[in-house]
Protein backbone atom coordinates (compact mmCIF):
# COMPACT_ATOMS: atom_id res chain seq x y z
CA UNK A 1 0.00 0.00 0.00
CA UNK A 2 2.62 2.17 0.60
CA UNK A 3 4.43 1.74 -2.74
CA UNK A 4 1.79 2.74 -4.13
CA UNK A 5 0.88 6.00 -2.44
CA UNK A 6 4.54 6.83 -3.21
CA UNK A 7 4.08 6.08 -6.88
CA UNK A 8 1.04 8.35 -6.99
CA UNK A 9 2.92 11.20 -5.27
CA UNK A 10 5.67 10.93 -7.89
CA UNK A 11 3.15 10.78 -10.64
CA UNK A 12 1.43 13.69 -9.54
CA UNK A 13 4.66 15.62 -8.57
CA UNK A 14 5.45 14.27 -12.89
CA UNK A 15 2.30 15.91 -13.54
CA UNK A 16 2.83 18.75 -12.26
CA UNK A 17 5.97 19.31 -13.62
CA UNK A 18 4.89 18.77 -17.34
CA UNK A 19 2.02 21.25 -16.88
CA UNK A 20 4.66 23.85 -15.71
CA UNK A 21 6.27 23.13 -19.16
CA UNK A 22 3.41 23.60 -20.89
CA UNK A 23 2.74 27.02 -19.42
CA UNK A 24 6.42 28.10 -20.12
CA UNK A 25 5.40 27.79 -23.55
CA UNK A 26 2.49 29.56 -23.57
CA UNK A 27 3.70 32.72 -21.87
CA UNK A 28 6.75 32.36 -24.70
CA UNK A 29 4.23 32.49 -27.13
CA UNK A 30 2.54 35.38 -25.63
CA UNK A 31 5.76 37.61 -25.32
CA UNK A 32 6.66 36.36 -28.88
CA UNK A 33 3.60 37.59 -29.90
CA UNK A 34 3.73 41.08 -27.99
CA UNK A 35 7.48 41.30 -29.70
CA UNK A 36 6.35 41.13 -33.26
CA UNK A 37 3.37 43.58 -32.82
CA UNK A 38 2.70 45.48 -36.22
CA UNK A 39 1.28 48.60 -33.41
CA UNK A 40 3.95 50.05 -31.51
CA UNK A 41 3.19 53.13 -28.73
CA UNK A 42 5.80 54.99 -30.81
CA UNK A 43 3.83 54.53 -33.52
CA UNK A 44 0.33 56.21 -31.79
CA UNK A 45 3.19 58.67 -30.18
CA UNK A 46 3.77 59.97 -33.61
CA UNK A 47 0.47 60.38 -34.77
CA UNK A 48 -0.29 62.19 -31.32
CA UNK A 49 2.66 64.64 -32.21
CA UNK A 50 1.36 65.39 -35.77
CA UNK A 51 -1.68 65.92 -34.21
CA UNK A 52 -0.41 68.61 -32.22
CA UNK A 53 1.26 70.57 -34.73
CA UNK A 54 -1.65 70.60 -36.68
CA UNK A 55 -3.49 72.06 -33.83
CA UNK A 56 -1.10 74.36 -33.62
CA UNK A 57 -1.53 75.40 -37.32
CA UNK A 58 -4.82 75.42 -37.02
CA UNK A 59 -5.15 77.71 -34.36
CA UNK A 60 -2.68 79.99 -35.94
CA UNK A 61 -5.10 80.28 -39.33
CA UNK A 62 -8.21 80.93 -37.03
CA UNK A 63 -6.25 83.70 -35.25
CA UNK A 64 -5.85 85.20 -38.58
CA UNK A 65 -9.26 84.55 -40.01
CA UNK A 66 -10.78 86.13 -36.51
CA UNK A 67 -8.24 89.17 -37.11
CA UNK A 68 -9.80 92.64 -38.31
CA UNK A 69 -7.10 92.36 -41.37
CA UNK A 70 -9.12 89.58 -42.23
CA UNK A 71 -12.00 91.43 -43.20
CA UNK A 72 -10.02 94.21 -45.05
CA UNK A 73 -7.92 91.56 -47.80
CA UNK A 74 -9.37 90.90 -51.19
CA UNK A 75 -11.39 88.19 -52.07
CA UNK A 76 -8.47 85.74 -53.36
CA UNK A 77 -6.77 86.13 -50.24
CA UNK A 78 -9.13 85.92 -47.50
CA UNK A 79 -10.35 82.37 -50.04
CA UNK A 80 -6.33 81.23 -49.82
CA UNK A 81 -6.56 81.76 -46.00
CA UNK A 82 -9.74 79.44 -46.02
CA UNK A 83 -8.01 76.83 -48.38
CA UNK A 84 -5.57 76.77 -45.53
CA UNK A 85 -7.58 75.88 -42.70
CA UNK A 86 -9.46 73.40 -45.00
CA UNK A 87 -6.17 71.63 -46.00
CA UNK A 88 -5.03 71.47 -42.10
CA UNK A 89 -9.00 69.74 -41.40
CA UNK A 90 -8.27 67.46 -44.41
CA UNK A 91 -4.58 66.29 -42.47
CA UNK A 92 -6.77 65.62 -39.25
CA UNK A 93 -8.90 63.62 -40.82
CA UNK A 94 -5.62 62.07 -42.20
CA UNK A 95 -4.18 61.61 -38.91
CA UNK A 96 -7.69 60.31 -37.36
CA UNK A 97 -8.11 57.66 -39.96
CA UNK A 98 -4.40 56.44 -39.46
CA UNK A 99 -4.98 56.31 -35.73
CA UNK A 100 -8.22 54.72 -35.97
CA UNK A 101 -6.09 51.78 -38.78
CA UNK A 102 -3.78 51.65 -35.67
CA UNK A 103 -6.42 51.11 -32.80
CA UNK A 104 -8.62 48.82 -34.86
CA UNK A 105 -4.90 47.01 -35.46
CA UNK A 106 -4.51 47.09 -32.02
CA UNK A 107 -7.66 45.79 -30.40
CA UNK A 108 -7.32 42.37 -32.95
CA UNK A 109 -3.49 42.37 -31.30
CA UNK A 110 -4.94 42.53 -27.71
CA UNK A 111 -8.10 40.19 -28.25
CA UNK A 112 -5.76 37.56 -29.49
CA UNK A 113 -3.45 38.32 -25.78
CA UNK A 114 -6.70 37.68 -24.25
CA UNK A 115 -7.13 34.54 -25.54
CA UNK A 116 -3.57 33.16 -25.03
CA UNK A 117 -4.44 34.33 -21.66
CA UNK A 118 -7.79 32.61 -20.91
CA UNK A 119 -5.73 29.70 -22.54
CA UNK A 120 -3.16 29.74 -19.94
CA UNK A 121 -5.75 30.48 -17.34
CA UNK A 122 -7.52 27.56 -17.86
CA UNK A 123 -5.09 25.40 -18.24
CA UNK A 124 -3.36 26.26 -14.68
CA UNK A 125 -7.38 26.03 -13.62
CA UNK A 126 -7.05 22.31 -14.79
CA UNK A 127 -3.77 21.41 -13.17
CA UNK A 128 -5.30 22.34 -10.05
CA UNK A 129 -8.49 20.63 -10.67
CA UNK A 130 -6.78 17.42 -11.24
CA UNK A 131 -4.74 17.50 -7.89
CA UNK A 132 -7.57 17.93 -6.06
CA UNK A 133 -9.40 15.42 -8.10
CA UNK A 134 -6.33 12.78 -7.74
CA UNK A 135 -6.41 13.25 -4.07
CA UNK A 136 -10.14 13.10 -4.21
CA UNK A 137 -9.72 9.79 -5.93
CA UNK A 138 -7.09 8.16 -3.83
CA UNK A 139 -7.66 9.14 -0.51
CA UNK A 140 -6.17 12.60 1.02
CA UNK A 141 -2.72 11.68 1.97
CA UNK A 142 -1.41 13.95 4.78
CA UNK A 143 2.13 15.07 4.79
CA UNK A 144 2.90 13.38 8.62
CA UNK A 145 0.94 10.32 7.15
CA UNK A 146 3.60 9.95 3.89
CA UNK A 147 6.71 10.34 6.43
CA UNK A 148 5.43 8.43 8.99
CA UNK A 149 5.40 5.58 7.22
CA UNK A 150 9.03 5.53 6.61
CA UNK A 151 10.54 2.36 6.99
CA UNK A 152 14.26 4.10 8.04
CA UNK A 153 16.14 7.03 9.09
CA UNK A 154 17.33 7.65 6.01
CA UNK A 155 14.03 6.44 4.03
CA UNK A 156 11.93 9.42 6.26
CA UNK A 157 14.74 11.89 5.01
CA UNK A 158 13.76 11.26 1.41
CA UNK A 159 10.17 11.14 2.11
CA UNK A 160 10.83 14.62 3.71
CA UNK A 161 12.54 15.89 0.63
CA UNK A 162 9.42 14.67 -1.46
CA UNK A 163 6.86 16.52 0.86
CA UNK A 164 9.09 19.42 0.22
CA UNK A 165 8.41 19.18 -3.32
CA UNK A 166 4.79 18.71 -3.24
CA UNK A 167 4.61 21.36 -1.11
CA UNK A 168 6.30 23.57 -3.70
CA UNK A 169 4.75 22.37 -6.13
CA UNK A 170 1.62 22.74 -4.71
CA UNK A 171 2.03 26.42 -4.08
CA UNK A 172 3.34 26.94 -7.25
CA UNK A 173 0.34 25.60 -9.08
CA UNK A 174 -1.85 27.72 -6.73
CA UNK A 175 0.23 31.13 -7.58
CA UNK A 176 0.25 30.17 -11.19
CA UNK A 177 -3.14 29.76 -11.24
CA UNK A 178 -3.56 33.14 -9.50
CA UNK A 179 -0.83 34.73 -11.83
CA UNK A 180 -2.73 33.71 -15.32
CA UNK A 181 -5.59 35.39 -13.80
CA UNK A 182 -3.86 38.58 -13.25
CA UNK A 183 -2.56 37.97 -16.69
CA UNK A 184 -6.26 37.82 -18.46
CA UNK A 185 -7.62 40.43 -16.53
CA UNK A 186 -4.64 42.68 -17.78
CA UNK A 187 -5.47 41.84 -21.31
CA UNK A 188 -8.74 42.39 -20.99
CA UNK A 189 -8.26 45.91 -19.37
CA UNK A 190 -5.10 46.56 -22.29
CA UNK A 191 -8.50 45.62 -24.64
CA UNK A 192 -11.05 47.58 -23.07
CA UNK A 193 -8.44 50.79 -22.83
CA UNK A 194 -7.60 50.20 -26.72
CA UNK A 195 -11.74 50.43 -27.63
CA UNK A 196 -12.05 53.62 -25.27
CA UNK A 197 -9.44 55.03 -27.59
CA UNK A 198 -10.98 53.75 -30.74
CA UNK A 199 -14.50 55.13 -30.11
CA UNK A 200 -12.44 58.03 -28.94
CA UNK A 201 -11.12 58.74 -32.52
CA UNK A 202 -14.42 57.77 -34.00
CA UNK A 203 -15.75 60.76 -32.25
CA UNK A 204 -13.15 62.56 -33.60
CA UNK A 205 -13.39 61.97 -36.51
CA UNK A 206 -17.23 62.87 -36.74
CA UNK A 207 -16.62 65.78 -35.56
CA UNK A 208 -13.74 67.38 -37.81
CA UNK A 209 -16.03 65.98 -40.79
CA UNK A 210 -19.06 68.87 -39.49
CA UNK A 211 -15.82 71.36 -39.49
CA UNK A 212 -14.88 70.05 -42.79
CA UNK A 213 -18.01 70.25 -44.50
CA UNK A 214 -18.95 73.64 -42.75
CA UNK A 215 -15.41 75.23 -43.83
CA UNK A 216 -15.90 74.19 -47.58
CA UNK A 217 -19.02 75.60 -47.35
CA UNK A 218 -17.82 78.61 -45.83
CA UNK A 219 -15.60 79.06 -48.77
CA UNK A 220 -17.60 78.32 -51.61
CA UNK A 221 -19.78 81.05 -50.12
CA UNK A 222 -17.54 83.27 -50.60
CA UNK A 223 -17.63 82.23 -54.22
CA UNK A 224 -20.70 82.41 -54.99
CA UNK A 225 -21.02 85.81 -53.15
CA UNK A 226 -18.37 87.12 -55.71
CA UNK A 227 -20.10 86.06 -58.89
CA UNK A 228 -22.86 87.25 -58.37
CA UNK A 229 -21.52 90.51 -58.37
CA UNK A 230 -21.24 90.45 -62.47
CA UNK A 231 -18.31 93.37 -62.42
CA UNK A 232 -16.21 91.85 -59.67
CA UNK A 233 -16.83 88.33 -61.05
CA UNK A 234 -15.74 89.72 -64.69
CA UNK A 235 -12.91 91.44 -63.18
CA UNK A 236 -11.93 87.73 -61.09
CA UNK A 237 -12.25 85.96 -63.73
CA UNK A 238 -10.10 88.04 -66.13
CA UNK A 239 -7.15 87.84 -63.72
CA UNK A 240 -7.87 83.95 -62.64
CA UNK A 241 -7.63 83.46 -66.91
CA UNK A 242 -4.73 85.23 -67.02
CA UNK A 243 -2.79 83.43 -64.38
CA UNK A 244 -3.81 80.16 -65.73
CA UNK A 245 -2.19 81.14 -68.98
CA UNK A 246 1.12 82.30 -67.08
CA UNK A 247 0.98 78.74 -65.30
CA UNK A 248 0.72 76.75 -68.45
CA UNK A 249 3.29 78.83 -70.13
CA UNK A 250 5.43 78.18 -67.03
CA UNK A 251 4.36 74.29 -67.49
CA UNK A 252 5.62 74.08 -71.27
CA UNK A 253 8.57 75.41 -70.38
CA UNK A 254 9.34 72.76 -67.74
CA UNK A 255 8.24 70.45 -70.06
CA UNK A 256 10.14 71.56 -72.78
CA UNK A 257 13.30 70.91 -70.44
CA UNK A 258 12.00 67.41 -69.01
CA UNK A 259 12.20 66.20 -72.45
CA UNK A 260 15.60 67.72 -72.93
CA UNK A 261 16.78 65.76 -70.22
CA UNK A 262 14.83 62.61 -71.63
CA UNK A 263 16.67 63.35 -74.95
CA UNK A 264 19.95 63.52 -72.93
CA UNK A 265 19.09 60.26 -71.31
CA UNK A 266 18.84 58.70 -74.11
CA UNK A 267 21.87 59.76 -75.82
CA UNK A 268 23.68 58.91 -72.91
CA UNK A 269 21.72 54.88 -73.12
CA UNK A 270 22.83 54.87 -76.65
CA UNK A 271 26.42 56.23 -75.91
CA UNK A 272 26.70 52.97 -73.33
CA UNK A 273 25.69 50.26 -75.43
CA UNK A 274 28.03 51.36 -78.21
CA UNK A 275 30.68 51.29 -75.64
CA UNK A 276 29.58 47.90 -74.35
CA UNK A 277 29.60 46.32 -77.80
CA UNK A 278 32.95 47.85 -78.46
CA UNK A 279 33.87 46.21 -74.84
CA UNK A 280 34.25 49.37 -72.84
CA UNK A 281 32.71 49.31 -69.34
CA UNK A 282 29.11 49.94 -68.95
CA UNK A 283 27.42 52.40 -66.93
CA UNK A 284 23.82 52.69 -65.45
CA UNK A 285 20.78 50.89 -66.61
CA UNK A 286 18.38 53.91 -66.01
CA UNK A 287 15.47 54.36 -68.67
CA UNK A 288 14.28 57.53 -69.26
CA UNK A 289 10.99 58.25 -67.54
CA UNK A 290 8.12 57.44 -70.08
CA UNK A 291 4.34 57.09 -69.72
CA UNK A 292 2.57 53.71 -71.36
CA UNK A 293 0.53 56.18 -73.72
CA UNK A 294 -2.75 55.11 -72.48
CA UNK A 295 -4.38 56.82 -69.44
CA UNK A 296 -6.65 55.63 -67.08
CA UNK A 297 -9.38 57.22 -65.38
CA UNK A 298 -7.74 59.22 -62.59
CA UNK A 299 -10.52 59.40 -59.23
CA UNK A 300 -11.15 55.14 -59.32
CA UNK A 301 -15.10 54.30 -58.71
CA UNK A 302 -16.13 58.25 -59.16
CA UNK A 303 -16.78 58.41 -63.18
CA UNK A 304 -19.26 60.94 -63.67
CA UNK A 305 -18.43 64.24 -64.51
CA UNK A 306 -19.87 67.47 -63.67
CA UNK A 307 -18.62 69.66 -65.69
CA UNK A 308 -16.91 68.62 -69.10
CA UNK A 309 -14.38 70.49 -71.51
CA UNK A 310 -15.23 72.73 -73.74
CA UNK A 311 -17.04 76.34 -73.83
CA UNK A 312 -19.77 76.47 -71.03
CA UNK A 313 -21.81 79.27 -70.00
CA UNK A 314 -21.98 80.88 -66.85
CA UNK A 315 -24.44 79.72 -63.95
CA UNK A 316 -25.73 83.03 -62.45
CA UNK A 317 -25.37 86.08 -65.27
CA UNK A 318 -24.46 83.78 -68.67
CA UNK A 319 -21.04 84.58 -69.96
CA UNK A 320 -19.53 81.88 -72.48
CA UNK A 321 -15.84 80.79 -70.77
CA UNK A 322 -13.67 78.32 -71.90
CA UNK A 323 -13.30 75.42 -69.42
CA UNK A 324 -9.93 73.38 -69.86
CA UNK A 325 -10.37 70.29 -68.47
CA UNK A 326 -13.06 67.87 -66.80
CA UNK A 327 -14.87 67.81 -63.25
CA UNK A 328 -15.05 65.22 -61.47
CA UNK A 329 -17.33 65.43 -58.34
CA UNK A 330 -16.15 62.53 -55.26
CA UNK A 331 -16.31 63.01 -51.71
CA UNK A 332 -13.42 64.95 -50.12
CA UNK A 333 -9.87 62.87 -49.32
CA UNK A 334 -11.29 60.27 -52.23
CA UNK A 335 -7.88 59.39 -53.20
CA UNK A 336 -6.56 61.01 -57.09
CA UNK A 337 -4.35 58.40 -58.54
CA UNK A 338 -1.90 58.95 -61.72
CA UNK A 339 -3.58 58.60 -65.06
CA UNK A 340 -0.71 57.52 -66.96
CA UNK A 341 3.12 57.06 -65.85
CA UNK A 342 5.79 59.80 -65.48
CA UNK A 343 7.41 62.08 -63.58
CA UNK A 344 6.00 65.32 -61.43
CA UNK A 345 7.07 68.50 -62.50
CA UNK A 346 5.21 70.56 -60.57
CA UNK A 347 3.49 69.97 -57.15
CA UNK A 348 2.27 73.11 -55.71
CA UNK A 349 -0.76 76.08 -54.96
CA UNK A 350 -1.96 78.72 -56.66
CA UNK A 351 -5.21 80.88 -56.23
CA UNK A 352 -6.76 79.38 -59.21
CA UNK A 353 -6.31 75.33 -58.79
CA UNK A 354 -5.33 75.37 -55.29
CA UNK A 355 -3.59 72.36 -54.97
CA UNK A 356 -2.13 70.81 -57.84
CA UNK A 357 0.06 68.39 -59.35
CA UNK A 358 1.17 68.20 -63.04
CA UNK A 359 3.26 64.86 -64.42
CA UNK A 360 5.01 64.32 -67.52
CA UNK A 361 5.02 61.53 -69.42
CA UNK A 362 7.05 61.82 -72.50
CA UNK A 363 6.36 63.12 -75.86
CA UNK A 364 5.28 66.69 -74.72
CA UNK A 365 2.09 64.65 -72.89
CA UNK A 366 1.23 66.26 -69.37
CA UNK A 367 -1.82 65.74 -66.99
CA UNK A 368 -3.03 68.39 -64.20
CA UNK A 369 -4.75 67.07 -61.23
CA UNK A 370 -6.24 70.29 -59.16
CA UNK A 371 -8.14 71.67 -55.94
CA UNK A 372 -6.43 68.88 -54.00
CA UNK A 373 -7.06 68.34 -50.58
CA UNK A 374 -3.62 67.36 -50.00
CA UNK A 375 -0.91 66.61 -52.57
CA UNK A 376 1.00 63.25 -51.99
CA UNK A 377 4.09 63.73 -54.58
CA UNK A 378 6.70 66.01 -54.85
CA UNK A 379 8.56 67.70 -57.78
CA UNK A 380 10.99 65.26 -59.22
CA UNK A 381 8.93 62.32 -57.55
CA UNK A 382 8.79 59.07 -60.74
CA UNK A 383 4.75 57.85 -60.77
CA UNK A 384 3.55 54.54 -61.79
CA UNK A 385 0.15 54.40 -64.12
CA UNK A 386 -2.72 54.18 -61.20
CA UNK A 387 -1.00 55.47 -58.21
CA UNK A 388 -1.86 57.70 -55.67
CA UNK A 389 -0.57 61.04 -55.75
CA UNK A 390 -3.43 63.01 -53.93
CA UNK A 391 -6.94 63.62 -52.72
CA UNK A 392 -9.75 65.05 -53.48
CA UNK A 393 -10.55 68.29 -51.76
CA UNK A 394 -11.97 71.98 -52.67
CA UNK A 395 -9.11 74.27 -52.74
CA UNK A 396 -8.66 77.33 -54.98
CA UNK A 397 -11.42 78.60 -57.02
CA UNK A 398 -13.64 75.71 -56.62
CA UNK A 399 -17.54 75.89 -54.97
CA UNK A 400 -17.29 71.88 -53.81
CA UNK A 401 -14.78 68.60 -53.46
CA UNK A 402 -14.12 67.36 -57.13
CA UNK A 403 -10.88 66.78 -59.34
CA UNK A 404 -10.19 69.00 -62.02
CA UNK A 405 -8.39 67.43 -64.69
CA UNK A 406 -6.25 68.28 -67.93
CA UNK A 407 -4.35 66.70 -70.50
CA UNK A 408 -1.72 68.56 -72.28
CA UNK A 409 -0.32 67.72 -75.68
CA UNK A 410 2.14 69.96 -77.14
CA UNK A 411 1.45 72.59 -74.71
CA UNK A 412 -2.44 72.49 -76.20
CA UNK A 413 -5.26 71.17 -73.85
CA UNK A 414 -7.23 68.93 -75.61
CA UNK A 415 -10.52 66.81 -74.23
CA UNK A 416 -9.44 64.58 -71.43
CA UNK A 417 -12.59 62.35 -72.26
CA UNK A 418 -11.14 61.48 -75.81
CA UNK A 419 -8.19 59.71 -74.24
CA UNK A 420 -9.65 58.61 -71.69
Amino acid sequence: MNNKRFVRIVAIVLAIIMLFGIVMIALTAIAGGTASARVTQTQIDNLRGERRELERQRNEIESEINAVEFERMAEIQRKEILDRRIMVTGLEIENINSSIEYFETLIREKEYEVFLAQTREDEQLDRFRSRVRSMEENGIITYLEIIFDATSFADMLARIDIVGDIMRADQEAYDDLTLAREDTEEARDALEEAMDELNAENDRLEEKETELYEQVGEASALIIQMEYDIETDRQLHAMLVEEEENLQRDINALVAEFERQQEAERQRLLAEQRNRQQGSAGGSENAPVSGTGEFTWPVPGHHSVSSPFGVRRHPIHGDLRQHNGIDIPAPHGTPVVASDSGQVITSSFNSVFGNFIVIAHGNNTTTLYAHLSSRGVSVGDTVSRGQQIGRIGSTGWSTGPHLHFEISVNGQRINPQSRL
